[in-house]
């Protein structure tokens, strides 16, 4: 059973994209798919989602989303450029109007480097706008930072608040 709080934002979620009638795709690794069960488990949500990645390796954001191997070796899958190229690869492999992506170190342990568990990079790639980018750390076990994290990218979703 998903946390309510994820379930709410979710509903808020399509109900905001279904309005502006757009469809959404979702790229993640170290949340290993809870963005996109939180949205599906909303009856009707197939009338906004198109399709989740979880791409958890190297080696399927590279063979799903089309992430350069370069790139990876270069800055790290968790990492701003990874992050935004997930993000654009499911909106260029999928049918969505809008996909956010999601790369961190959900913990117990780092990952072998100097970044520290509870970094997580977002990205939000949308038609015709340029991809937006979010750094944040976490605090907590790893499940606290993985629902930190699809709460987070969950928000991407939603348009910016009026100013």
């Amino acid at each position: 059973m998903l946390p309510s709080r994820l379930t709410e934002l979710a509903a808020l979620v399509l109900r905001s994209a279904g309005q502006r009638g757009e469809r959404l795709a979702t790229a993640e690794s170290c949340t290993g798919g809870l963005v996109a069960a939180a949205l599906t488990a909303i009856p009707g949500s197939s009338s906004v989602v198109d399709r989740g990645f979880v791409t958890y390796s190297n080696q399927a954001k590279t063979e799903m989303l089309g992430v350069p191997p370069e790139l990876i070796a270069a800055h790290g899958a968790v990492s701003r450029p990874v992050a935004i190229a997930m993000a654009e690869g499911a909106l260029g492999h999928s049918h969505a109007d809008m996909a956010v992506s999601i790369t961190g170190i959900a913990g117990p342990q780092a990952d072998g480097t100097d970044k520290p568990v509870g970094l997580v990079h977002f990205a939000l790639a949308r038609r015709g706008a340029a991809t937006r980018h979010a750094e944040h750390r976490f605090d907590g076990d790893r499940d606290a930072v993985r629902l930190q994290a699809a709460l987070t990218a969950l928000g991407l979703f939603l348009p910016p608040p009026a100013t």
